[in-house]
Order: structure tokens, then C-alpha cells, then sequence
């Protein structure tokens, strides 16, 4: 290929990025208007300190752990809430449809994400804030824009066993004394 036909394709595929890249920001910039719905998706996991590091950090998917979505209002009205379970994966994904309370449109920023309840796995029950599953999180950067539809990714959201929650005080000087 000669030298004129590789600065052709440079062109090209230079102004696919910029189209590529103008279009994404046309719809982000814009999306308010447009989307009917949100889907929020996540993993839940168990984070096992009694593993070795490669485990831990990684965490063993936990199915059926409930995780919920609460939108509210500025005046701190509850107008949206929905949950979804994990599947064998740990996942899960909830979907907030765009409506109006109150006279005003939900805003997916408004809400928060969370662990509900305890975890299936009575041997990781114990739910944890790293990643913000205790305390909650508001979805924020969309991960995805389609038709109508925007798409966030929050989490993951752990779980711990009971021992690794709460450090053994039996013994707080460590001397290794029991007296």
C-alpha cells in the first residue's frame, strides 16, 4: 500500500473516533431528556479473610443476596424503590423507570444503591461497607447509553464471615498470655 493510501486510512479512522466520541458526548449531554429507564447492575461477593490474598480480594459470588434501590425526592420523600436477588454469579440488576413524583422526573443520581438483609450463605452473612453495600452508593458515570436506556455499574458489594467482621479481643495485649 502506498504512502497516499495509509494517511487515507489514518483519516479515516481518525474521524470514526471523532464521530465515535462527538456522538457519545451528544448523548450524555442530552440524555436527560430521552431516557425512559436505568439499569443498575452489580456483583455481591463474599470476601473471606481466612483465604489466601488471591481469594480475598477476589471474593466468591453469594446468590440470593437481596440488593435494593431507593430514589428520593429533595425534600427526602421515598418515590421510587425496587430490589432484585443475585443469581449464581453474584449479579444483579435493577431497573428504575423514569417517571414523575411529585412533578418532578426520578433522577437515577438521586438514588441509592445497598445490600438488603443478610447473605443466604450463613457462613458470609455479614454485610460490609467496602464498596459501599452498607452505607449505600448513588450511581454516577454511565457505563452505557441506548435508546432510552442508560446503564450504571455500582459495587461490588461484599460480605464477610462472622469471625473476620469483628477482631479476636479476647486477648488484647497479644503477650500471648491467657492469665
Amino acid at each position: 500500500m502506498g504512502k497516499c493510501n495509509w494517511v487515507a486510512v489514518a483519516a479515516a479512522a481518525a474521524a470514526v473516533v471523532i464521530l465515535a466520541v462527538a456522538g457519545r458526548v451528544e448523548g450524555r449531554s442530552g440524555y436527560g431528556k430521552e431516557v425512559t429507564a436505568a439499569h443498575i447492575s452489580g456483583k455481591v461477593l463474599c470476601q473471606d479473610c481466612n483465604q489466601g490474598w488471591a481469594e480475598w480480594i477476589d471474593g466468591k459470588p453469594i446468590k440470593g443476596a437481596k440488593v435494593a434501590v431507593t430514589c428520593m425526592d429533595c425534600r427526602g420523600r421515598v418515590v421510587y424503590h425496587g430490589s432484585d436477588f443475585t443469581d449464581e454469579k453474584g449479579e444483579f440488576e435493577l431497573k428504575v423507570v423514569r417517571q414523575r413524583a411529585y412533578g418532578k422526573a426520578i433522577e437515577v443520581e438521586d438514588c441509592t444503591v445497598r445490600l438488603e438483609d443478610s447473605s443466604p450463605d450463613s457462613t458470609c452473612n455479614v454485610r460490609t461497607d467496602f464498596g459501599g453495600g452498607r452505607s449505600g452508593v448513588r450511581p454516577h458515570d454511565p457505563s452505557a447509553f441506548q435508546s432510552g436506556l442508560v446503564k450504571y455499574t455500582v459495587g461490588p458489594f461484599y460480605f464477610t464471615p462472622p469471625d473476620c467482621d469483628y477482631p479476636d479481643a479476647s486477648n488484647p495485649l497479644g503477650d500471648g498470655d491467657d492469665d
